[in-house]
């Protein structure tokens, strides 16, 4: 039987961020890993996926390129930013400005590192992410510009808290030609050994002056390759349960009961308290989804707790709100409660009491009858578990589901996708008509980009509530809580740490030196 607690923070964010830290399984190994000197990775996902090129990255391309192509800066283990290929950097008072000294080092291939070339790597990346999510988190970015041989400036339109965090991303890894940055490197699994090389990319800890930092005598003393493989879910339980991997990365609550009868035993189950999306888009306002008044009912009948309840997972926090209240980004005075919906003061048989009067005035009216909706989900067992409950409670309310395939035109789909930083812009960002599938409002839209341009934090802040008061309104969205994002860790491995970000950085795992 596996123990659980609940985790008791000081605030909702805190809660998000770190709701299943404590969970963390550290049970003794019944069977060791493969002890080849190599530290097996799997992560979720597909070897095609894995090596995608370009900066449409699938979660496993986003840390096999974290590892391979640092930026100026990159996130350690625990999720904090800490120096990549800048050294220091200054924020001027106005919060306007990013000054970033880089490290003094030579190319792999020739030539040094100058600020000329991270300039050039960064506005082809920025230009290139227009049309993206990201490309509009970074919409602030006026300009990037090489002052002397070893600084770049970054000008903002404004204050740009999260830019750092932004910079950190693996999108936004800097390319210098053919020469890899590091902190790792890809390496043939041929070299030095007899014996056949096992699937998946291998990756070395590049040397310290090859990173730009001091010589280091004997500084690859203890460390070891690591051989990261793209694979599902099933078949990375199965290998960590026969020892053919150290780690698991990459873990949904699509598959988390995989995990759950998984060889627990021989291992840790780490869940990481991440912020993000977690619930219903809706596609369509044809039929009953016509009105947002009949897509609030929708929003209305969840019994959120329910929903997760077959997984047993503790310290989940429900949320009905698309952007939390507090972030670690905001100041109290810029906290504004714009996103707490009328109804979250009725109890549950009250909302879906009203859910079904709507639904009813509906179908008794001339264009209604029986309202069914076909709700698009991805394919796994915990996919099924979340579909029987959302069937179970719409069908309280007098609505029939129907499920289909995400891409099968679907009147709601899940989505799940975890917050880069932790700003409001963030979560009211994917929902912009540029990047979002869901039904969107170009009102919302002007909101959002007044706030991009806002001079000053408290105006943006102000049209940030705005922006999220009206697309609470147009209901194009049943938020459920933050997402689930798990991982297997053997004991022994060092280098991991749960983190608010689910992006667990591969060079730790390797032992290297910072």
């Amino acid at each position: 039987m596996i123990a659980r607690r609940r985790l008791f923070p000081l605030s909702p964010f805190a809660r998000h961020a770190l709701f299943a830290a404590v969970i963390s399984l550290a049970l003794a190994a019944c069977g060791p890993a493969r002890d080849d000197g190599v530290v097996d990775v799997a992560i979720v996902g597909s070897d095609e996926g894995m090596r995608t090129p370009g900066l449409r990255l699938p979660f496993a391309a986003q840390h096999l390129r974290a590892a391979t192509a640092q930026g100026l800066v990159r996130l350690d283990a625990t999720g904090l930013v800490v120096p990549g290929i800048a050294e220091r950097w200054i924020v001027t008072d106005d919060g306007a400005s990013y000054i970033f000294r880089i490290r003094e080092f030579d190319l792999p291939g020739g030539g040094r590192l100058t600020a000329q070339a991270v300039r050039d790597s960064l506005r082809r990346t920025v230009a290139r992410l227009e049309g993206t999510s990201l490309g509009l988190d970074l919409e602030r970015v006026r300009d990037i510009r090489a002052m002397t041989g070893r600084v770049v400036e970054i000008r903002l339109d404004g204050p740009m808290p999260e830019l750092l965090q932004l910079l950190a991303q693996p999108e936004l890894g800097l390319a210098v030609g053919d020469a890899p940055l590091g902190p790792m490197r890809i390496v043939d699994p041929d070299e030095g050994g007899d014996s056949e090389p096992l699937e998946g990319i291998y990756l070395a800890a590049m040397p310290p002056e090859l990173r730009g930092l001091p010589s280091q005598p004997d500084w690859d003393e203890g460390v070891e390759p690591v051989r990261l493989v793209a694979t599902d879910a099933a078949a990375a339980v199965e290998g960590f349960s026969r020892g053919a991997y150290d780690v698991v990365l990459g873990g949904s609550i699509v598959d988390f009961p995989l995990a759950e009868v998984g060889p627990l035993s021989r291992g840790t189950i780490r869940l990481d308290g991440v912020a993000g999306l977690f619930g219903l888009d809706i596609r369509t306002r044809t039929g009953f989804l016509a009105t947002a008044e009949n897509r609030e009912a929708l929003i209305m009948a969840i019994d959120r707790p329910g929903l997760i309840e077959a997984f047993g997972v503790g310290g989940w926090t429900p949320s009905e709100r698309i952007v939390p209240l507090a972030l670690p980004s905001q100041t109290a005075a810029e906290i504004i409660d714009a996103g707490t919906p009328s109804w979250s003061t009725l109890g549950l048989d009250q909302r879906r009491a009203e859910a079904a009067s709507r639904v009813a005035a509906y179908a008794g009216s001339g264009e209604g009858g029986q309202v069914t909706l076909r709700i698009g989900m991805p394919r796994g067992p915990g996919a099924d578990l979340l579909f029987s409950a959302i069937e179970s409670q719409f069908a309280a309310i007098g609505v029939a589901s129907v499920r289909v395939a995400m891409d099968d035109a679907p009147d709601l789909a899940f989505r799940e996708r975890i917050a880069r930083y932790g700003g409001a812009q963030w979560f009211l960002n994917q929902f912009d008509c540029t990047v979002s599938r869901a039904v969107c409002s170009e009102d919302v839209d002007f909101l959002l980009e007044l706030a991009r341009d806002a001079p000053s934090a408290a105006e943006q802040a102000s049209y940030l509530a705005e922006a999220e008061a009206a697309l609470v309104a147009l209901s194009v969205y049943i938020p459920f809580g933050p997402p689930i994002r798990w991982s297997m860790v053997r004991g022994g491995v060092t280098g991991f740490a749960d983190n608010p970000w689910g992006l667990h950085p591969l060079f730790p795992l390797s032992g290297a030196p910072i």
